[in-house]
């Protein structure tokens, strides 16, 4: 599952592929890395109708069952849409897409970069000039303990659809990689349009719509933080 993701674009970009009509996100940096519970932007149609570039924390509220602790860290991957807890949110109220230029999977073998000590990911992009494309995705406002040390608050969070891996992922990841949207033409049908159509979007990249990139634009060690839900149902 993807846990880790770069966006290396500018505002503007984002905003004409999906003439979003509002931005609230301030500036974006050049470069980030995203991860499980931290804020990034994403375009989403807001409850006032309006599309809006907007800054959402990573992680959808977990099914009760499943969560544990005091806290629920989070679900970053949604895999299963059928499941009853997440058929609440397949509407285009909740449908969002997600900005990104490379993802990374961990290497299925625990090799360590000696230049930046950390465990060594391989990371996907388009191709290796990093364009621009998205994830498919949910969003949804959420009162609850998303950290035990922060107690209970409103949240605004997000998540991104998953689907079996194409030839090029799976001997990385054998189980599953997100559904991308890499045309103007999806990422419409994704926010607008009847669940009867936006489901289909859910399938495998074709095996030659991404490559394998060595690192993204930056790239920073890995925070301690508590474990993630992933796309498990």
């Amino acid at each position: 599952m993807c846990n880790l993701y770069n966006i290396t674009t500018s505002q503007e970009a984002i905003r004409q592929w999906t003439r979003a009509l509002r931005d609230v996100i301030g500036n974006l940096e050049p470069s980030i890395d995203i991860y499980p519970n931290q804020f990034a932007p994403v375009v989403r149609n807001a409850p006032d109708g309006v599309r809006e570039l907007a800054s959402l924390r990573w992680g959808m509220p977990t099914p009760l069952d499943r969560v544990k602790g005091n806290a629920d860290s989070g679900t970053t991957n949604v895999r299963n849409p059928q499941y009853g807890h997440w058929q609440q949110y397949v509407g285009i109220e909740h449908r969002c897409i997600v900005p990104v230029t490379s993802f990374a999977e961990p290497s299925p073998t625990p090799v360590i970069d000696p230049e930046t000590g950390i465990k060594r990911n391989y990371w996907f992009a388009l191709n290796e000039d990093r364009p621009l494309f998205f994830f498919a995705g949910l969003w949804t406002r959420w009162h609850g303990v998303r950290k035990v040390k922060e107690g209970p608050a409103d949240h605004e969070v997000y998540g991104f659809m998953t689907t079996r891996p194409n030839a090029l992922i799976a001997p990385i990841h054998e189980k599953a990689m997100p559904v991308i949207l890499i045309t103007q033409e999806e990422t419409e049908t994704w926010l607008t349009a009847p669940w009867s159509e936006a489901k289909r979007l859910q399938r495998t990249a074709p095996d030659d719509a991404l490559v394998v990139v060595d690192k993204p634009a930056t790239q920073i060690k890995v925070p301690v933080q508590a474990p993630t839900q992933g796309s498990l149902f």
